[in-house]
């Protein structure tokens, strides 16, 4: 078989240029997670309006993620075929066409919008740790820590927003969730520079990694730390609003638990990044979170810091698991290849979590019952992050 062409460039850039590509990344991850978690304070409101049983509107959370992981393996093709640059571009201006699709009224527009949604996403979600092992080899602990504090940061702001948002158009959901195209169309107009650049050189298809226990640890850390995430964000408002909390208090408690999201997703990966092995960093994120869960079960005040315990977990192992890809693999070809695998499988895995939260909340009754199901999530999460966290690299076995 012939090699296939990648991109890499043929000299190294100036230092403005990766100022602008920098912004251009943080600016792109800032899309990757409004769409999805804007989601999550409307769903009382988007029930009442159709009529959706829980785990119905727990699937609604679940489509994007599913999605996420089902593109994930074409992500690092459409890498080589077409460069990071323009594949990142494309799938912005798709992600552009999925806001706007779940504005038409009906249902199939809704689910068909979080669809394409999710895969717009799903195919950024793997480049952008393959294009920071390619442009920021020598800063990675430092470029990931800023890339996933943006991301993270995006969820927090849509978080924080999306009720007030609503409350602006009066309550029509379907606006507050497409405002957020404006973002997406910011980052696209911004990247348009790196449409430019021009890339040569031969790119040999790594050999695969299916049976190396490294690339599966950090695919399970990956999912783990995704179930979490999505699955606590997805049902954190409604499981307060049931405590007695009004919309916008809710709103608030998750804002507070995505901004310490957001310091963890810095500072974890920056720190972890200085020391070979990142072991110790894997079990804080689980800690963190199992601590958070049980005092939100436990007592009825201080949801606010209950909540941050829990999404500092979560906020942290997302820029560990990126550092993992970029740490433990020995090119950006490789990155894009484990970063495939983890994304589809653990995304995959993820999915489940806010549909199967809903179904167990569903019949039991009990939110302790539901949130038991985290909590495996949390266990899976220690093997991954103590396998991946070992200084050694990724091999073809």
């Amino acid at each position: 078989m012939p090699p296939e062409r990648v991109h890499e460039s043929p000299s190294r850039p100036s230092t403005v240029w990766i100022v602008v590509t920098a912004v251009g990344v943080m600016l792109v991850a800032a899309n990757l997670r409004p769409a999805v978690v804007s989601v999550a304070p409307l769903v009382s409101d988007i029930r009442h309006s159709t009529g959706f049983s829980s785990g119905t509107a727990g699937l609604l959370t679940t489509l994007p993620i599913l999605f996420f992981g089902l593109v994930a393996p074409f992500a690092p093709w459409l890498a080589a075929r077409f460069g990071f640059e323009r594949a990142v571009f494309g799938s912005m201006v798709v992600l552009i066409a999925g806001i706007m699709l779940r504005a038409i009224p009906g249902t199939p527009w809704l689910f068909a919008g979080s669809a394409v949604v999710g895969a717009a996403i799903g195919v950024c979600n793997v480049i952008l740790p393959g294009l920071i092992k390619r442009d920021f080899s020598h800063s990675a602990g430092m470029m990931t820590g800023l890339y996933s504090m943006t991301m993270t940061g995006g969820a927090a702001v849509a978080a924080a927003f999306t009720v007030p948002i609503d409350d602006r158009f009066g309550g029509d959901w379907r606006k507050a969730l497409a405002s957020w195209v404006i973002l997406a169309m910011v980052a696209v107009v911004v990247w348009i520079p790196q449409l430019r650049q021009t890339h040569s050189g031969s790119y040999i298809r790594p050999a695969p990694l299916w049976g190396n226990k490294i690339a599966w640890a950090i695919t399970i850390f990956m999912g783990s730390q995704s179930f979490v995430f999505y699955t606590f964000v997805a049902w954190i408002p409604t499981y307060l609003t049931d405590r007695g909390y009004d919309r916008t208090e809710a709103g608030t408690v998750l804002a507070a638990g995505q901004f310490a999201a957001i310091v963890g997703s810095l500072v974890i990966p920056i720190v972890a990044g200085r020391f070979a092995d990142q072991r110790w960093a894997g079990i804080v994120t689980v800690c963190s979170s199992a601590a958070g869960l049980l005092g939100l079960l436990c007592t009825d005040v201080w949801a606010a810091f209950w909540c941050m315990l829990v999404l500092f977990g979560p906020g942290s192992a997302l820029g560990l698991a990126l550092l993992f890809m970029v740490r433990r693999s020995r090119s950006a070809e490789q990155t894009n290849q484990v970063s495939g695998m983890a994304q589809c499988l653990g995304y995959v895995l993820a999915a489940a979590g806010p549909f199967g939260l809903g179904v167990v909340h569903d019949v039991t009754g009990s939110w302790a019952a539901a949130f038991s199901v985290i909590a495996v999530a949390l266990c899976t999460q220690t093997w991954g992050g103590w396998v991946a966290g070992r200084n050694v690299h990724m091999t073809a076995e």
